[in-house]
């Protein structure tokens, strides 16, 4: 009888044994996942966060940080026009015989000297000292101007320039009325001012010429 209990007993534990071995191989722990080296956290981190709407180019960023593309800028015009104010900021050269859009107050925040700088290979160009004061008369503190120069650098020192005295408002129209050269110089129009911009995206413009919308520094009267 005895020998029948033992025989029993050690079936049972040897039962045991085989189940336990089974249940731990069927309960292994997945791997775990992979992580990333410290070079590549590093590099991750050393690496800013690109925030919509925001433009790639550190010369179109202001203090503000309010932005938008040509497009963006014409339909808030067109949902408020008694309230979104477009200000054109380049000189009246390029206002009048590049084109400009037909609702932009033209105030030049430069002049062109017409001095040569053989290292950028463009004209001088000097602030223009009254800037400020002039965009006073035009515009409030509290008004949403739009900014616009031709592809979004002097329209970003613009906003600068204006929030420093007190205008919160400011918005850089950061591809400007030509936009940006094209870089790819496989693309036929290479260094060409053919990727977006005001003119480029197909927005109303403009070279007729509105009194009270020019640049007259010297009023309206009769030029002699």
């Amino acid at each position: 009888m005895s020998r029948r209990i033992t025989l029993y007993l050690f079936c049972c534990l040897l039962t045991l044994t085989v189940a336990v071995s089974l249940l731990a191989q069927t309960q292994t722990p997945a791997a775990a996942a992979p992580t990333a080296s410290p070079e590549k956290k590093a590099s991750e981190a050393a690496t800013p966060e690109k925030k919509p709407g925001v433009p790639e180019d550190p010369k179109k960023h202001t203090s503000l940080g309010l932005y938008a593309t040509a497009r963006e800028a014409y339909d808030m015009w067109q949902k408020d026009k008694d309230k979104i104010k477009i200000l054109d900021c380049r000189t009246p050269e390029e206002y009048a015989f590049v084109g400009h859009a037909p609702m932009a107050v033209n105030i030049p925040s430069q002049f062109m000297t017409y001095r040569w700088n053989p290292e950028k290979k463009d004209y001088v160009m000097k602030d223009n000292a009254k800037f400020v004061e002039q965009v006073k008369k035009v515009f409030k503190p509290t008004d949403t101007v739009l900014i616009m120069c031709r592809s979004g650098h002097r329209s970003a020192a613009s906003v600068e320039r204006l929030a420093k005295a007190g205008f919160k408002n400011l918005y850089n129209i950061h591809d400007g009325f030509e936009g940006d050269k094209v870089r790819d110089k496989n693309d036929p129009n290479y260094g060409k001012r053919m990727k977006n911009g005001w003119r480029y995206t197909g927005l109303p413009w403009t070279y007729d010429l509105d009194p009270n919308l020019m640049y007259l520094p010297y009023g309206k009267g009769k030029g002699k």
